[in-house]
């Protein structure tokens, strides 16, 4: 089952080759003293300044870049999702950037 639905580092490093030309570098910061108290080094990746303001963003822009191979000439006319939320915003930014 795994082997069907698991991801590798590889598609991860796909998703990004296909997502970098239109997302920000977000910064990624450290707390030495929430670092003391749990006894190990946290990182928090500041998404809240990725456009649409979440990360969403990056996986909703990879699947509408996804959803037809560049061989086709045929976009999708539109995408649909059900969200009151982040990924609402996200498909809906990332078809405007496809021209969908």
């Amino acid at each position: 089952m795994c082997a069907q639905y698991c991801i590798s580092f590889a598609d991860v490093e796909k998703a990004h080759i296909n997502i970098r030309d239109s997302i920000h570098l977000t910064p990624v910061l450290t707390s030495s003293i929430l670092n003391q108290l749990t006894g190990r080094n946290l990182f928090f990746k500041c998404e809240l300044f990725q456009k649409t303001g979440s990360f969403k963003i990056r996986g909703a822009l990879n699947a509408v870049r996804s959803l037809v191979p560049d061989a086709l000439e045929r976009k999708p006319k539109a995408v649909v999702t059900h969200s009151s939320g982040n990924h609402g915003q996200a498909l809906t930014y990332a078809a405007k950037l496809e021209g969908i």
